[in-house]
C-alpha cells in the first residue's frame, strides 16, 4: 500500500462550499457541491462532461443517510432535472475525467459497479429504483475503471462519505501477527456474564462485530447515549432477542471501546480493561506496550 497525494481546491475558501478534488497522477476528478450552491456548477466545465454523479443526503445525526447514483454524457444538464424533482439530497459529488477518454460504456460500468459497492457496504440507503446494468468492456478498460473506482473511494472518504467502504473491512485482519506496530484491525474479545462479543479498533472508532451477544438487561450506570443507541438498534432490528440475550445482526461502529463494552454488558464498563486479544492481553496493556 502506497501513500496518496490529494489536492482539494476550495472555490471560495470555504471547506463546506464547492470543492474540486484531484489525486496526483490520476486522470479522474471530483467536484463536491452543496445543493445551496448548485447554480455555481454551470460555471464549471468539469460538470458538463460525461460522468457519474452521486446525490447524497448526509443527515446531521449520521443516521439514515441516502444516496442516488446516476450517469450522463452531460452531468450538469441531467442534474438540473434532479434539482427540480428529487427532494432528499443536500450535496452532489460529480465524478468525471480530465481527458476525453470516458465513454458512455465507461460511465455505465462505473454507475453499476458503484451501486453494487454501496449495497455491499450497507452504510447508506440506495435510492435507485432499479439496478443499473453493467456495460460490457474489454478487459483492459475494466481494469482501468476498477482503478478509477479505487481512487473514487479515496476521494469520497476524504470528502466525508464512506458509503463505498464496508464497516468491517476484511483486509484488516492481523490476528496471526504478533509483532504489530498498530492495533487497527486486530480482533478483540469480551466475555461477561456468559455473553461473548467480538470487536476491533478502526480509524472510525470501535467496530462491534456481527453475532456479538448483548445483555437483555441494563443497569442505572449505563451511559445515556448507549441507552438511546440500544433502543434504536432494537427498533431497527440490529439487535434481536434470542432466548436470554440480544444478538447483533450487523457490524456497527461505536465511538469508543468503552461504549462498545457498555452496550454488551448493559452497564458502564472500561473498554481498555474489558476487551482482550486471543492471548488474554487487555487492550490497555496492548496500547501501553506500543508507546514504551
Amino acid at each position: 500500500m502506497f501513500g496518496k497525494s490529494i489536492r482539494i481546491y476550495l472555490s471560495d475558501g470555504s471547506p463546506t462550499g464547492l470543492r474540486h478534488v484531484e489525486i496526483a497522477n490520476w486522470s479522474g476528478q471530483a467536484i463536491a457541491c452543496p445543493r445551496s450552491r448548485f447554480s455555481e456548477l454551470k460555471q464549471w466545465n468539469e460538470s458538463q462532461r460525461p460522468g457519474v454523479y452521486l446525490l447524497i443526503e448526509k443527515d446531521s445525526s449520521d443516521e439514515s443517510n441516502r444516496v442516488y447514483i446516476g450517469e450522463s454524457e452531460n452531468v450538469f444538464k441531467r442534474l438540473i432535472d434532479h434539482d427540480r424533482k428529487k427532494e432528499f439530497w443536500n450535496e452532489v459529488v460529480i465524478l468525471t475525467s480530465k481527458d476525453e477518454n470516458l465513454t458512455k460504456s465507461h460511465i455505465k460500468y462505473l454507475e453499476s459497479r458503484i451501486s453494487i459497492l454501496v449495497k455491499e457496504a450497507d452504510r447508506y440507503s440506495l435510492e435507485n429504483g432499479n439496478n443499473p446494468v453493467e456495460s460490457s468492456l474489454p478487459r483492459a478498460d475494466k481494469d482501468a475503471m476498477e482503478e478509477f473506482i479505487y481512487n473514487t473511494k479515496i476521494v469520497l472518504g476524504t470528502l466525508g462519505h464512506k458509503f463505498l467502504e464496508p464497516i468491517n473491512n476484511s483486509s484488516l485482519k492481523y490476528d496471526v501477527k504478533e509483532d504489530l506496530d498498530t492495533l487497527i484491525g486486530k480482533k478483540l474479545y469480551f466475555n461477561v456474564n456468559e455473553l461473548k462479543a467480538f470487536g476491533k479498533l478502526s480509524d472510525e472508532g470501535f467496530i462491534l462485530i456481527k453475532d456479538s451477544e448483548v445483555s437483555l438487561k441494563t443497569t442505572q450506570s449505563i451511559p445515556g447515549k448507549i441507552k438511546e443507541l440500544r433502543k434504536k438498534y432494537i427498533d431497527d432490528s440490529l439487535l434481536v432477542e434470542m432466548k436470554d440475550k440480544l444478538i447483533l445482526t450487523k457490524d456497527i461502529v461505536l465511538s469508543s471501546p468503552s461504549y462498545a463494552a457498555a452496550l454488551v454488558a448493559g452497564t458502564s464498563r472500561s473498554g481498555p480493561q474489558s476487551w482482550k486479544d486471543i492471548k488474554g492481553r487487555s487492550l490497555k496493556s496492548l496500547e501501553e506496550s506500543l508507546i514504551r
